[in-house]
């Protein structure tokens, strides 16, 4: 058999209700036959195993316990055998046959390192009508190159904003992904590696050309904690700190927008209760700042970020 010149790595725990749509949109990728599927489950019950057989992809198995967004994609790449090396999760679906082929082109350039496409909410209708996916303008290319030095001069919201990373729809060079692999966390080790790696001078490409469908449904006290967890890690990544964005007009463009949508009456409520909670976690975040209690927060959430607060 041929060398893969594309490795696909797709983390599965139960996702009999999603990995076929996922498996599907990637076998039609146009260049599906350069490419291979490397699926880590660890351990799934619900026959997601079963789906698996039906499709021309490598099943490895992992213990649960074992899992980690950092380490389980490092032995994903470990075991790939393409030059290139793609991330996704397993309820994730490209928009349209191009997703491999718009990242991978870019790579013709020796400097890029990495190249990072775009989620977008599915319009459909059990999904949240105020997130589903009205592109205002068309979709672009962003590339982001520093040296060493400008980089760690960049305050740390131009350090966050060049680092959005995300490994629902990223592709990589294997050999960069070997010499600075994921560090062994729980949470946002897409964001670490393009601030390591932009930090050492490589070139990293934004192309929202290549979009997924990718969603889930966040409720409220599911939304409190989710937007401690996303704003403790940008704290102790980047050092950055998030005044609340929410106004009283937010609630009223909830309301103009479900209108103008002509969506169900319940999404402003639960709308209104997102914003809510969104804003109660940030208020509540950035006072445990100011009274130096993140190490308690760190260990409440159960969040490890080796390499501790960026300093400027």
């Amino acid at each position: 058999m041929k060398k893969p010149y594309i490795s696909i790595i797709i983390p599965v725990k139960n996702g009999i209700h999603t990995i076929h749509h996922c498996l599907n949109g990637i076998s039609k990728q146009t260049l599906f036959s350069q490419s291979e599927i490397i699926v880590i489950d660890s351990g799934s019950t619900d026959g997601t195993l079963e789906i698996l057989r039906q499709y021309p992809v490598k099943v490895v198995t992992i213990p649960p316990e074992e899992f980690n967004h950092g380490a389980t994609r490092n032995y994903g790449v470990s075991i790939a055998n393409g030059e290139l090396v793609v991330m996704t999760v397993q309820d994730a679906k490209p928009v349209n046959e191009y997703w491999l082929e718009n990242m991978a082109r870019h790579f013709k350039d020796p400097a890029v390192a990495g190249v990072c496409g775009q989620q977008v909410v599915p319009h459909h209708k059990n999904n949240n009508p105020h997130r589903w996916f009205r592109p205002q303008s068309e979709a672009s290319i962003k590339t982001v190159q520093f040296t060493k030095d400008s980089f760690l001069k960049l305050s740390p919201y131009e350090q966050k904003e060049a680092c959005g990373w995300d490994d629902v729809t990223a592709m990589y060079r294997k050999k960069i992904l070997l010499e600075i692999p994921f560090k062994p966390v729980m949470f946002g080790e897409d964001m670490i590696w393009a601030k390591e790696t932009l930090s050492l001078g490589y070139t990293l490409v934004y192309d929202t050309n290549a979009r997924v469908e990718h969603h889930h449904h966040h409720y409220p006290d599911y939304t409190f904690r989710r937007v401690q967890v996303v704003w403790l890690f940008i704290y102790l990544t980047f050092g950055y700190i998030r005044s609340n964005p929410y106004t009283i007009r937010d609630y009223f463009l909830i309301v103009y927008r479900n209108i103008k949508w002509k969506a169900h009456p319940k999404w402003i409520i639960h709308n209104w209760s997102l914003i809510y909670y969104s804003s109660k976690a940030i208020k509540d975040f950035n006072k445990i700042v100011k009274q130096n209690k993140i190490s308690e927060l760190e260990n409440k959430l159960a969040i490890n970020i080796p390499q501790g607060k960026t300093s400027n």
